[in-house]
């Protein structure tokens, strides 16, 4: 771990010094050699990947961001006023473009003094950093580089009321017994008064779901090509990125979204830091992403399996997407 202390004020923490690609090479030789091959989704997110990811949300077909963002805005102050939080700790924070709204309210009511942000990025985490306490007089700024699946622990401890938040529905990128155990992690950063605002997607009409995924633009399918454009640069393999076509489909009977990347044409492709040489059959699909949709019942039987209870869910004027406040069970 690296400390990064520019005032006493300002503490970024940095936990991927020398296993960040080491645990891509697990993840890799893991998912390649599985009978249905896949890649997890959170090596999207390089550089490229994040540029085409912001342009994903401002799509027209792309519903999800413009629906946070409007619930966001409209319950800011409720949020504020239920829980008294007097920090906020984001997951994902990215430049914490979705939860100055948050900021806001939290400054308003006189009660914000410390914003945590958990992401992959050091160089986001620092310029998120400088540019918040630039605007939020007195504000403590802790800074957390690392993996979801590795890092959560490093979170320092609640000194007061918080929030935490895990936005944009990426709790839809986990299978359901993995997504009950990483709640089951978020249940434990809350301290006993707590609250977790989590952001779902909601089961809708297949045709608006699959249209979101499936942009006119291109831009959806050339983010998911992305992955194996990291996989080349990290790994130095020889995925020839424009063989492969992006697939996405609702699976109505699981509700959720799911990319796929399909072979073209029969391939072969050698990745030298693994030592391993996969064989891909014409048409043959390798899994990018799930993405669940969320009806009540699912929602709060997921929350109550992590020893959360389901407070309230804000949805958008068009009952696309929720917001929900949860707390840990007493």
């Amino acid at each position: 771990m690296t400390i990064t202390a520019l005032d006493p004020d300002f503490r970024v923490d940095h936990h991927l010094d020398g296993d960040h690609d080491h645990a891509l090479a697990e993840d890799v030789l893991d998912g390649l050699t599985r009978p249905f091959k896949e890649l997890p989704p959170k090596y999207f997110y390089d550089a490229r990947g994040s540029e085409l990811f912001e342009q994903i949300c401002e799509l027209p077909e792309y519903y999800p961001t413009r629906a946070e963002r409007e619930i966001l805005a409209t319950n800011a102050a409720d949020i504020v006023a239920r829980t008294g939080a007097t920090e906020l700790v984001e997951l994902g924070s990215g430049y914490a473009t979705k939860t100055r709204v948050l900021l806001d309210a939290m400054r308003d009511a006189g009660a914000l003094e410390r914003y945590t942000a958990f992401d992959v990025s050091e160089t986001t985490v620092l310029a998120c950093g400088d540019q918040l306490t630039r605007e939020y007089a007195g504000l403590r700024f802790h800074g957390v580089v690392g993996d979801f699946d590795r890092h959560l622990d490093t979170i320092p401890s609640p000194d007061g009321p918080r929030i935490v938040a895990f936005l944009g529905g990426t709790i839809g990128n986990f299978l359901p017994g993995s997504r009950r155990r990483f709640l089951r992690g978020l249940s434990d950063l809350l301290g006993p008064d707590g609250y977790l605002l989590l952001g779902t997607d909601l089961v809708k009409a297949p045709d608006v779901l699959e249209a979101a995924y499936n942009d006119s633009a291109g831009v959806t399918a050339a983010f998911n090509r992305n992955v194996l454009s990291v996989v080349n640069a990290r790994l130095g393999a020889d995925f020839d990125v424009d063989l492969f076509e992006h697939v996405a489909f609702y699976d109505r009977t699981r509700e959720w979204i799911e990319m796929r990347l399909r072979a073209r044409a029969a391939c072969t492709v050698t990745v030298p830091a693994l030592g391993l040489r996969v064989a891909f059959a014409a048409r043959e699909e390798l899994r990018t992403e799930i993405s669940a949709k969320f009806a009540p019942a699912r929602l709060r039987d997921d929350l109550a399996a992590a020893g959360l209870d389901l407070e309230t869910t804000y949805r958008d004027r068009e009952r696309r997407f929720g917001v929900s406040l949860s707390r840990v069970a007493r």
